[in-house]
């Protein structure tokens, strides 16, 4: 009996890092399938509009590879008008396919959860008009959030070219000492490699939304989450303690 499972992500058709980063996440018992959003401008709410407008017909697409579950793998996509955006657009993707959908802002949020985290500090490599976004969709699902900041790039191929050190050089500039978790977040921002690093130094979690969409993924699959990235990934499944 066949017991490979095929995953099946929606990323910004100018992404560059999420097949990368999963491709040496996933175990060898997940393929992975994409298909591709239109982004076409800069990273900006109006472009991140459009990419989400029709994602119905992208979603058929990639339903017909036959793939086990669906996910938005891209942040401000899947939170662009605010709480509960996240579970709409899932609703979305499941009623055109009929096959399971998730989001990185719900793997967000129950990451979040996991580890305890209600008051966070905001890393992004945006401009601050996607922070915005960001930071009303975590107040409105009941994080708060302490500060933020972005490293104003507009060109998605831009971001997608950034090291992991930048990722770790933010959270360790971010963290302040009533902040209980930083979180980075950008799917197309190369973050799994510093967690680690990071988590060390500062002693708390480093919560990156690639590294809790991956973490759902998982889950979802009823695979073992033990020997991913941080913190997070210690957590037991159904946990929601510290």
């Amino acid at each position: 009996m066949n017991t490979t499972k095929r995953l099946g992500v929606l990323i910004p058709s100018s992404n560059t890092s999420v097949e990368i980063e999963l491709s040496r996440s996933l175990p060898s018992s997940v393929t992975l399938h994409s298909g591709r959003l239109p982004l076409l401008a800069g990273v900006e709410p109006e472009a991140v509009e459009l990419m989400v407008q029709d994602i119905e017909s992208v979603s058929l697409l990639l339903a017909s590879a036959g793939v086990d579950l669906i996910m938005l793998f891209a942040t401000v996509p899947s939170l662009l008008h605010g709480h509960g955006f996240d579970k709409k657009i899932a609703e979305r993707i499941k009623a055109i396919t009929g096959i399971p959908a998730i989001t990185t802002s719900t793997a967000m949020l129950d990451a979040l959860q996991l580890v305890g985290a209600t008051r966070v500090v905001l890393g992004t490599p945006f401009v601050s008009s996607m922070n915005a976004k960001i930071v009303h969709f975590l107040k409105g699902s009941g994080v708060e959030v302490l500060a933020d900041r972005g490293l104003e790039i507009l060109e998605n191929q831009r971001i997608g070219r950034l090291e992991p050190q930048s990722a770790y050089e933010m959270a360790v500039s971010l963290d302040r000492p009533d902040a209980d978790a930083i979180l980075l977040a950008c799917t197309n921002w190369q973050t799994l490699p510093a967690i680690e690093k990071a988590e060390a130094l500062l002693g708390k979690p480093v919560i990156t939304t690639t590294q809790a969409s991956l973490r759902a993924v998982l889950q979802a699959f009823e695979l073992p989450t033990g020997n991913g990235p941080g913190k997070l990934f210690r957590m037991p499944i159904h946990s929601t303690a510290p």
